[in-house]
């Protein structure tokens, strides 16, 4: 038997729940979880008016070693170490599997969504997206990485700026405090921008040389500042949306991540007046995940974390809606 954090149905409350260890089928894994990430996406989707899998283990930032194979499965071998994203499989035919964007194929599964998560002291998942993971950070350290760090570092990417330009990180959360460290390895000025004070003086901690709290945001980099190039939204909120548009110089960019319910009014006149490019970023490349790993076994790169025990697991996710965590929580098994 192993336990897990289990939503039993759409907007149910999540449990810890014992089950059988699941058996690995074709061209799955059997993983023995040390360490998972708990995610803002958890919580979106425990929020779910329907569900297409439940009951559902959540979870998507689950590192551990391959404990046993399935049928047909041979790019991996018992005792590698893994890292399961919240991409579980994809149908590796469409124009964006073929064109190296598999993570917009509208045939994926996805692990804690409509595929078992992570959350788990076993979980049994498709071998095709496991993520290699290298040695020389523990498992509580890379499990943020396969997410946080991986989706956090593409949305950096997707803004496109050179040397020098300065860039808003909008949502100081397990996302944020990683998007800034990847800005100033891309040698950007980076202002952090958030409601908590406490969150903006982890950004500064981790390299943000300017912080802003959220109220007018928009007006302050402006103002005193200059404006930004660019400007990245990792939260939820449609008000920090609407800072970051009016952050921007002419000409920049704003990148979406965080995922929202609630619909934005786009002021056109302005966004066509000035130039600006809107694009929607979602997880990231292989490519940008090695990047990843590779920047945090340097050390250039380390997520914040906080340690926890499984049971702990739906407290933290109220936390977690109360805006409470601070850098990332990840539940050791």
């Amino acid at each position: 038997m192993t336990r897990g954090l289990v939503l039993p149905a759409a907007r149910a409350p999540v449990a810890v729940t014992e089950f059988a260890i699941p058996e690995p089928g074709p061209g799955q894994v059997l993983v023995k979880v040390e360490a998972c990430g708990i995610c803002h996406s958890d919580l979106f989707i425990s929020g779910l008016e329907k569900l297409p899998l439940a009951p559902v283990v959540l979870g998507h930032e689950g590192i551990g070693r391959v404990a046993k194979l399935g049928a047909g499965v041979a790019s991996l071998a018992p005792g590698d170490r893994v890292g399961i994203t919240y991409l579980a499989s994809t149908c590796g035919e469409c124009e964006w599997c073929l064109t190296g964007r598999e993570r917009f194929c509208p045939r994926q599964t996805n692990s804690g969504y409509n595929s078992p998560g992570a959350l788990a002291g076993y979980a049994s998942v498709p071998a095709q997206h496991l993520a290699r993971v290298p040695e020389g950070l523990s498992a509580a350290e890379a499990a943020p990485l396969c997410c946080a760090g991986w989706t956090a570092y593409r949305a950096v990417q997707e803004a496109a700026l050179t040397e020098g330009a300065g860039i808003g990180i909008f949502g100081m959360g397990g996302l944020g405090h990683l998007a800034v460290q990847y800005a100033r390895q891309a040698h950007l000025r980076v202002a952090a921008v958030d409601v908590s004070e406490h969150k903006l003086t982890l950004a500064r901690e981790v390299g943000a040389e300017i912080t802003v709290m959220a109220d007018n945001a928009g007006r302050t980099l402006q103002k005193e500042h200059g404006g930004m190039d660019a400007a990245v939204v990792l939260t939820a909120s449609t008000a920090a949306i609407g800072q970051a548009l009016r952050s921007l110089k002419r000409c920049g960019t704003l990148v979406l991540v965080g995922l929202a319910r609630a619909t934005f009014e786009m002021p056109v006149m302005d966004t066509v007046i000035k130039g600006i490019r809107i694009r929607g970023s979602a997880l990231g490349t292989p490519q940008d995940l090695e990047a990843v790993f590779r920047l945090a076994v340097t050390g250039a790169v380390r997520p914040h974390i906080e340690r926890h025990a499984l049971d702990e697991a739906p407290a933290l996710l109220e936390k977690m809606h109360r805006g409470e965590l601070v850098g990332r929580a990840v539940i050791e098994f």
